[in-house]
This record gives structure tokens, sequence and C-alpha cells, in this order.
């Protein structure tokens, strides 16, 4: 066999190739993060074997830099291993107690892995092209972060300029709200804006469920208002609206083609009671290739929702805490879909209210159903089956 270890950086990458009977066949070199760079290694490999089933070729996960050498190696054919970094560096450490770290000492230490055959697992088509989905959706997980942000300076500026109008309307956050609160952004600005205007522009907004006598209810709610009258205030509110109504296109835009990649998928997640295509491909998106995970175990301490154990001697502890380590796109994803599916599903119901009966917090409760979701996640993607509702 022929083992590659490959340290990514940003404008160049370190190699080291060896083979099975530990000769050293290229000392480390360094290849540039370009076509000719990736050609030159590639004529490196095949230099010392024909048969490229011998390869084994391994690189750290480090995000986008390593994407685009990854994609050359998997269509090339050559068997790929992503490893995580926290790995190589306590690997590193094990076979010495110096603390020697270089780029091309990095790539010995892949190679070495590789070697050792540390129940390591080649990364699939499967999972490189799972990465557009993963974009997308941690992409939408920003917007909709950046959107819930606006949305409270929102609530902080209304506050400020005209209090009373959240007592009137079932939420701030709607699209006649927002259309009045663009024209008149302050309690002043409404009380002197003309009824016919109030009127056309919030039944308008609000496709006819607010009219004249609403319109009337806010002008009067602001000629009473204790609001202040700040045209900075005033100004920041008009933008915020913009920015937040530009953001819902996005995500608008984000959302149809996340969706358009899981109708291709045909995930069996989504016959889930509560799991929509938003969770379901964030779900989806970061597990990846099922094939990684030889148990739901193995997922759950993936997205850091196993319990920390500690016990040494004869010390044990006795609040084992989530680990909250791993993806936490896949932690926020399962935790949340658990509450829909909860609501949703009475076999999940009834698992909930069996955990809130043996006194667990809500939230801890939650955290037991995701367990049990993942495992009926793992069994559905492992089976290809549909989800049977309880009847």
């Amino acid at each position: 066999m022929i083992y590659a270890g490959i340290d990514i950086a940003k404008d160049k990458h370190d190699c080291f190739i060896t083979n099975s009977d530990g000769e050293v066949l290229f000392k480390a070199f360094t290849f540039p993060n370009n076509r000719d760079g990736f050609d030159e290694l590639y004529q490196k490999i095949i230099s010392v074997t024909d048969d490229l089933t011998e390869v084994k070729v391994g690189l750290e996960a480090t995000g986008h830099y390593s994407y685009n050498i990854l994609g050359y190696l998997l269509d090339k054919g050559l068997t790929t291993f992503v490893i995580n970094p926290l790995h190589t560096n306590l690997y590193r450490k094990s076979l010495s107690l110096r603390k020697t770290k270089t780029d091309k000492v990095d790539a010995h230490t892949i190679a070495t892995m590789l070697m050792s055959d540390v129940n390591l697992k080649s990364y699939s088509d499967t999972s490189y092209h799972n990465e557009e989905l993963k974009s997308l959706t941690r992409y939408r997980f920003d917007k909709v972060k950046e959107r819930a942000k606006l949305k409270t300076s929102i609530s902080r500026l209304v506050t400020i300029l005209f209090p009373e109008l959240e007592k009137h309307v079932p939420t701030l956050h709607m699209a006649s709200v927002y259309a009045l609160l663009s024209e008149f952004p302050s309690a002043s600005d409404i009380s002197s804006a003309h009824l016919t205007r109030l009127t056309n522009l919030l039944s308008v907004s609000s496709k006819g469920h607010y009219g004249k006598d609403t319109a009337n209810l806010f002008r009067e709610a602001a000629r009473t208002s204790i609001g202040s009258h700040m045209p900075a205030k005033s100004l920041e509110l008009k933008h915020t609206i913009r920015l937040i109504k530009e953001l819902n296109s996005e995500i608008n835009e984000i959302e149809s083609q996340i969706k358009s990649i899981m109708d291709n998928i045909n995930s069996p997640i989504l016959s889930i009671p509560g799991i929509n295509y938003r969770m379901g491909s964030m779900i989806i998106a970061e597990i990846g290739d099922f094939s990684y995970f030889d148990s739901p175990d193995k997922i759950l301490a993936y997205a850091g929702l196993s319990p920390s154990t500690y016990q040494s001697g004869q010390l044990d502890s006795s609040y084992a805490r989530m680990e909250k380590r791993g993806s936490k796109y896949l932690r926020y994803a399962l935790f949340n879909a658990t509450i829909f599916v909860c609501h949703w599903d009475p076999t999940f119901s009834a698992y909930l209210a069996k955990k809130r009966s043996e006194g667990k917090h809500y939230y801890v409760a939650i955290s037991h159903a995701a367990k049990k979701l993942v495992r009926v996640i793992y069994r559905l993607e492992k089976s290809g089956q549909s989800y049977i509702k309880a009847a």
C-alpha cells in the first residue's frame, strides 16, 4: 500500500509519501494550491504505483481550504480520508513528547495514521456532493440568525418611538406593521398622517385584514403616545426594516434551492411528523454519509448530545452533562426537530411525557427524546423505509 499524508494550507500544501514497509517514497515536499500543484502530486503518486486502489491519501478537515484538493483527488479515483485535526494532534503527541509541529511534520503524521489503520473511513462521493446542501443550510442558518438580531432591534426602536403600537397588534413583525413604520417611523409621523392614506396603506399591506377602524386606532394611539421624536432613531428603524425585507428575500431563495435538493434526495426522514425540509435538510447535510457511522450513538457523539463521563479512582461524577462538542448545527437541528416531532407524533409525545413524569426538566426530557429520534433517523436512512406513525 502507498500512503500519502497532506497538510492543508491556504496557498500551498505539504505532502509526505511512504509505503506499508515504512520506506519513504517522497520526503515531505511542498506543492502550490493550484492545478499545476495538484497535477504534480498526482504524477508523484502514479510514479510509484500503477494500481490506484493501493493508494490511500489522508488530509485534515480544514474547511474550505481542503475542498478543491479533495474534489481533485476523488475525481482521480483515489481513496481519500478526511481526518479530524483533533485526532491528528492527539496522535502526533502520542508519538513524541517534544512540542514539534510544522506542516511537514503534520504531513508525516497523517501518513503514519493511515499506515496504523486507526479506524478511519474513506471520504465518499456522497459526502463530497453533500457539501452543497451543507453550504446552503449553514448559509440559511446564519441569515436567519442575522434576521433575528434585526427583529430585536425593531422591538427596541419601537419601544422608543411608539411603544403603544405593540399593544394593538399580535406582533410587530407583520407586513402591515413594517409597511406602516417604513412610511411613518414614529408616533409623531403617524399622528399627523392623513386617515385615508393610513387606511389605504394598512388595507393593501394586510390584504384587507386592517381597514379604516384600525388606521384610526393607530392614529389616536399615536396622538397620546409617550414615544420620543428622534429622527435618527426613525431613520435607523426604516433601514432596519429594509434590511429585514432583503433578508427575507434571500432566505426564500436559499430555501428554494434547499427544497430542490431535498426533493432529489427524497430522504425518508421527511416522513417523520414534525420534520420539514428545513430541519430535515440540516440533519442530512451535517450527518452526510450515514455509512460513516456504525451506530446511532456515533451520530449522537458527533452532534455533542452524548453525556460526558468522568471517573477516576473512587471519584465518579454524579452529574453528567451534555458534551456539546461536534457539530453545533446538527445539535441545533436535532434539538429543534425533536420539539416539533414530540408535538406531532403520539409515540414521541408519550415518551416526552414519560421523561417529564420522572421529574426531568423539559429540556433534559427533550434531549432524551432527541436521542430516540436519532435512533429512528438512523434506522430509516439505513433501511430506506418511511416512518410509520402509531395509530
